[in-house]
Formats: structure tokens, C-alpha cells, sequence
């Protein structure tokens, strides 16, 4: 069962799973997202979203961090059964920023409600309550840790604004990672929810970057997808 919770420093949010967990959430997103150029519209976002997915592969490949918990069988358990077996199971996890985290569960929204509209029984398609598990799990660590205002502001930026992620220029949340980094541990709590609202709001700031990416893809002559964000990400990261 997938379990999230933010990180000591308020950097961003760990997820915790078994093997199974992470593959299935990994095999659910790509579905989801579909193949290079299905959806040119979202084809930035798409990108953006399988970048999680490369630290969720390499979480379940045992490339990140792991820990062992217990799984309800007993030496006593084991005895009465006649069977030999372990008490733990091994649990996978890895980080990820809020403003990525943020982004990636609310952009999935636009995914999944473009599948729904074409099959006949949503309720019942994996791909789809994969998903929804995996947005419950960080909605539910989010209401852990905000506060009661807090959250409610951000549930209703993520999930009640008319929020289109087609052209989305995901440099921004490039931006907003690093700008987030920037700040210690208290202000990062307390700018949680706004980061979720600057994501989906698509303001002025979110206009200026778009506007100026639109201009040095001009002046390169190359798509807005091939300019990337100039500013650096720490070579450490104080989780």
C-alpha cells in the first residue's frame, strides 16, 4: 500500500511502497500519459510527469532507499503453519519536491479524466484507481502536515480550479523547485499550498516565464519544448 509523508526539512514528500506498489503506479502512468506524440499538447507535461517515474523505477530497482517493516506473520504463526518464512517485508521509497509533487498529481487530473470520458466503467479501470490511490496517498500526507486553511486552499486550487495542463510550460515548475530549496524549513511548510496555487493558476509570474521562454524559442528558432530553465538545482539537497 502506497504511503506518503513529507520530508524532515519540508522539502518535498517521501513515498513509501512495496515492489508491487511502485510497478504498479509505474505501469499505470505510462499508460496513462500514452506514447511520444500521441498528445501533442501535453507532450511537455508528459514529459515532465515520466521524470517521476525515473526515480519511481529506479525506487522499485532498489536504486534509492529501503526499509523493513512488519508484515503480521509471527515465529508462532509460522510454527502452527508448519512453514518458513520472514516477519518483515522489505518497503522501497524516494523524494520528490513539492512543487514537482504538486504539479504531478494535479496534472494527472487532465490524464485521467480524458480516459474516463472514453471508457464505459472508469470506476473499474486499474490504470485510473492506481492513480487515484497514488493522488489520495499525497492529499492525505498534505492534510497531515498543513494546516486546516491551509489545506483547504490547496485542495481547492488542485482540484476545483479549470485547470488545463494542454501547452503547459513545465520550465516553470523548474523554477519553482529551486526557488522552494531556497528557503529554510519553516518558510517551505507555510508555502506549500501557495506553490500548489502558482502551479495551477498559471498567473503573471507563470506568464512571464512563459513569455520569455516563447521569445528565446523564437529567436533560436527552436520549439519552446528545447529551452530549459537556467537556474541550477543544489548538488545537495537538504531534504
Amino acid at each position: 500500500m502506497l504511503k506518503a509523508e513529507h520530508t524532515p526539512n519540508y522539502a518535498g514528500i517521501t513515498l513509501h511502497g512495496d515492489v508491487y506498489d511502485f510497478e504498479q503506479l509505474y505501469e499505470a502512468i505510462h499508460d496513462i500519459v500514452g506514447e511520444e506524440g500521441e498528445y501533442p499538447p501535453y507532450e511537455q507535461v508528459r514529459l515532465y510527469i515520466l521524470s517521476f517515474c525515473y526515480d519511481l523505477r529506479h525506487a522499485f530497482m532498489g536504486d534509492r532507499e529501503s526499509i523493513f517493516v512488519d508484515n503480521g506473520m509471527t515465529e508462532d504463526m509460522m510454527t502452527l503453519l508448519n512453514m518458513v518464512g520472514s516477519t518483515k517485508n522489505i518497503y522501497f521509497s524516494f523524494n520528490t519536491l513539492y512543487p514537482q509533487m504538486l504539479f504531478t498529481i494535479a496534472a494527472l487530473n487532465d490524464f485521467i479524466e480524458r480516459r474516463e470520458r472514453i471508457l464505459k466503467h472508469p470506476a473499474q479501470d486499474r490504470t485510473i484507481t492506481t492513480l487515484r490511490q497514488f493522488q489520495a496517498a499525497v492529499t492525505q500526507s498534505l492534510e497531515e502536515t498543513l494546516s486546516q486553511h491551509a489545506f483547504k486552499m490547496m485542495l481547492n486550487n488542485m482540484f476545483h480550479w479549470l485547470v488545463d495542463f494542454d501547452n503547459y510550460y513545465a520550465q516553470y515548475i523548474d523554477q519553482l523547485n529551486i526557488r522552494f530549496l531556497e528557503w529554510d524549513k519553516e518558510k517551505r511548510k507555510k508555502n506549500i499550498s501557495i506553490m500548489a496555487k502558482r502551479i495551477v493558476e498559471k498567473g503573471k509570474e507563470y506568464q512571464n516565464v512563459k513569455q520569455g521562454i516563447d521569445e528565446v524559442a523564437r529567436e533560436a528558432n527552436v520549439p519552446v519544448s528545447e529551452i530549459r530553465f537556467t537556474g541550477e538545482y543544489p548538488d545537495e539537497i537538504d531534504w
